[in-house]
């Protein structure tokens, strides 16, 4: 079983950078999308930024112009660089990856967690 495993989360003031990375336990084959999500505390879940097989992105309103999402195939690895930290960007940050062979098959990785403050 294939697993997520993020990193680069932590404390930041505002302004400031983070690269989040998530990196895969094994191979994936067939990925059709790659991800990132955020919870904030008391908020849904909800789609940061997108990355499909075709390398067309897609980004949430809130961030664009400020987040890059990108993938390294070789490495089974996808990033997110986000710049520009906000306050409200605080949240526990998941990647998640979509792959289409035999079957759908979407993984989640366990989160980490961002926080912005001064």
């Amino acid at each position: 079983q294939v697993q997520l495993v993020e990193s680069g989360g932590g404390l930041v003031q505002p302004g400031g950078s983070l690269r989040l990375s998530c990196v895969a336990s094994g191979s994936i084959y067939g990925i059709k999308v790659v991800a990132w999500y955020r919870q904030a505390p008391g908020k849904q879940r909800e789609l940061v930024a997108r990355l499909t097989g075709r390398s067309t992105t897609m980004y949430a309103d809130s961030v664009k112009g400020r987040f890059t999402i990108s993938r390294s195939n070789a490495e089974n690895t996808v990033w997110l660089q986000m710049n520009n930290l906000k306050p409200e960007d605080t949240a526990v940050y998941y990647c998640n990856i979509v792959a289409v062979g035999a079957g759908r098959d979407e993984y989640w990785g366990q989160g980490t967690q961002v926080t912005v403050s001064s």
